[in-house]
């Protein structure tokens, strides 16, 4: 049985959703299907003014069939040095966004300025979030630029990950590694969906000819991380993302999954991808703090994954700004040299397991740190320390306050939170995963939905905000608020009914985890204790700064982009929702620290 026939009978409840074709997609630079055309692209050409001109001779073949062991054809443009060093090693950027600048998604929409990239850096022939042919066909790559099944004019209908997508990788790696112009090494890599399908197939598969991959930033779980973080529906993005295809058939409507199983089942698990699987394939991995999508799986994969050769970049800038910086690209090169190419640079010996960033906060006295050399993420000297609320003063204190009190906000409001503070009288550093126990009612309705959110304060209380990259055009004041260009803070979320599913914990400073296989209705006005998990936090704070605890019913971050900004609460909330402290009711913060 063919995988997607497999999944058919596994998963019949599947809806998919006609895509629009490339040729009547309004936003798809579509330039028509061109089986077999081959272009030269020499020295010196420049695709539009302003964007890079190629260092070298290039031959561009476009949609080359890679045929699938299900009789599916996958086309993809091909692009490769020109000359007489011969055979080249080959990148997959795998995607169903579209290849040479079709795609609906780019940095020019997608966030204000580019996103701090210059046109210099890109040729304009690159796929979003992928390798610019110029650059690696100058540095002796082969790019190899897929559409994944059922995206532009590939065959099939298209799928979020799991075992089809990495059977169609397996099967395209076969037929790129036996090319006469590849060296019969292949590598991988990218940001988001990109890195995501590299995590997935290296969790699932392995291939003689993939020698590495390089998944920056990406998510493993597609419920608990994106669809249903915390047992919350989240359909915005993926209705956003799923607008943006372009085929000639259907795609997997995620959002629409979500509203048919809204609790963890097998479906779900079929779409988790298992790093602990992954046991050999050398793994650099970028992260960072600011991605409201890509973090905790970042960071995740890293920690969970078996392979002995793995390394991972912390970075303080947003995910495409980093994936273009020549500095970066030029690291990533020696990684791919060292096991493409066989060139005994140096990298195992001399590149540091972790190198770690941490935030120090536009307006704040304390400097970001970047990328400092470590053997561990987390630190193994990583201490943690508990706060706990005091509704009285609306403080985070070291002891449990005696008197019980409370504090409580309008649970289906933008703009309204319980808010709880704590000043360090010292240098301080965190860094790891934060999480919260709150003893919190509703008074109108049986279910309800928590969102927390660490917010960095001055010392004089004002909430501070951290610039995604360096220079801003503008001062921060002028940065549009998207989180794509400035971030707030790191958040934990869980849907109340949702508490039952908390698994079994070894101590109480284990981070908590909820299956969300199940949920239980609420009786309005009972106080349930709930743990919730915050992702992973890299900050510093001179003395005198503090933090910020806040609590809602609603998501805080900023939205990604202009276009998921909600015009008003999109949550089912009702009524107040309140946090009881003190007395009866031990309410606290986990935060992880660092002892230098």
């Amino acid at each position: 049985m063919f995988v997607h026939e497999k999944l058919s009978h596994q998963f019949p409840d599947t809806v998919y959703t006609a895509v629009a074709h490339p040729e009547q997609h309004a936003g798809f630079h579509y330039t028509g299907f061109h089986p077999g055309k081959t272009h030269r692209l020499p020295r010196g050409h420049v695709k539009l003014p302003g964007f890079q001109a190629f260092p070298v001779d290039v031959i561009w073949e476009q949609d080359q069939a890679i045929p699938m062991r299900d009789g599916i054809k996958l086309f993809a443009d091909i692009f490769r040095p020109e000359g007489e060093q011969g055979p080249v090693p080959a990148i997959i950027p795998w995607s169903p966004y579209g290849k040479v600048g079709t795609s609906t998604l780019n940095y020019d929409i997608m966030g204000p300025w580019r996103i701090g990239i210059p046109y210099q850096h890109l040729s304009g022939y690159e796929t979003f979030e992928g390798p610019n042919p110029a650059e690696w066909c100058s540095r002796g790559y082969a790019i190899v630029d897929i559409d994944a099944r059922g995206s532009g004019d590939s065959e099939g209908n298209l799928m979020f990950w799991g075992e089809q997508e990495a059977t169609d990788i397996y099967d395209s790696i076969t037929w790129i590694s036996q090319q006469s112009w590849c060296n019969g090494s292949v590598v991988m890599m990218g940001n988001s969906w990109l890195a995501i399908s590299q995590l997935n197939f290296a969790s699932r598969f392995s291939h003689p000819n993939l020698k590495a991959i390089a998944p920056w930033e990406g998510l493993i779980d597609p419920y608990r991380q994106q669809a249903c973080r915390g047992g919350i529906p989240k359909a915005g993005f993926g209705d956003m993302i799923i607008r943006g295809f372009a085929g000639r058939g259907k795609a997997e409507n995620l959002g629409a999954m979500t509203k048919l199983r809204p609790l963890f089942d097998n479906y779900w698990e079929e779409k988790q991808i298992k790093p602990a699987n992954i046991r050999d394939i050398p793994m650099y991995l970028t992260a960072s703090y600011s991605t409201g999508l890509h973090c905790e799986g970042s960071f995740q994969a890293f920690e969970t994954a078996q392979t002995p050769r793995k390394w991972l970049r912390v970075h303080a800038t947003q995910e495409w700004h980093d994936l273009y910086r020549p500095e970066a690209t030029d690291d990533l090169q020696r990684f791919f040299d060292f096991y493409a190419k066989g060139l005994q640079n140096g990298w195992e010996r001399d590149t540091p397991r972790v190198r770690l960033s941490l935030l120090g906060y536009d307006g704040s006295c304390a400097k970001t740190i970047v990328e400092r050399p470590e053997q561990n993420w987390p630190p193994a000297r990583q201490h943690l320390s508990r706060y706990y609320l005091s509704g009285a003063s609306q403080s985070l204190v070291r002891a449990q306050p005696g008197t019980a009190a409370r504090v409580s906000h309008e649970g289906h409001s933008l703009v309204d939170s319980s808010d709880f503070v704590l000043y360090f009288d010292r240098y301080t550093e965190l860094c790891g995963r934060p999480f919260v126990k709150l003893f919190m009612s509703c008074d109108a309705a049986d279910d309800f939905d928590v969102v927390v959110q660490l917010r960095k304060i001055s010392s004089s209380g004002k909430l501070l905000e951290s610039l995604n990259w360096t220079p801003m055009p503008k001062p921060q004041p002028e940065v549009p608020n998207t989180n794509v260009a400035k971030h707030l803070g790191q958040q934990g979320m869980l849907r109340a009914s949702h508490h039952i599913s908390l698994q079994p914990r070894q101590s109480d400073n284990e981070i908590p985890f909820h299956n969300h296989e199940s949920r239980q209705a609420i009786i309005p006005g009972t106080v349930v204790p709930l743990l919730i998990p915050i992702w992973p936090v890299g900050m510093v704070f001179e003395a005198g700064e503090g933090l910020m605890l806040r609590i809602s019913g609603h998501d805080m971050a900023l939205p990604e982009t202009e276009s998921l900004r909600p015009s008003s609460p999109v949550d089912e909330n009702q009524g107040t929702h309140t946090v009881y402290t003190g007395g009866d009711y031990e309410s606290y913060l986990v935060i992880p620290g660092i002892t230098n």
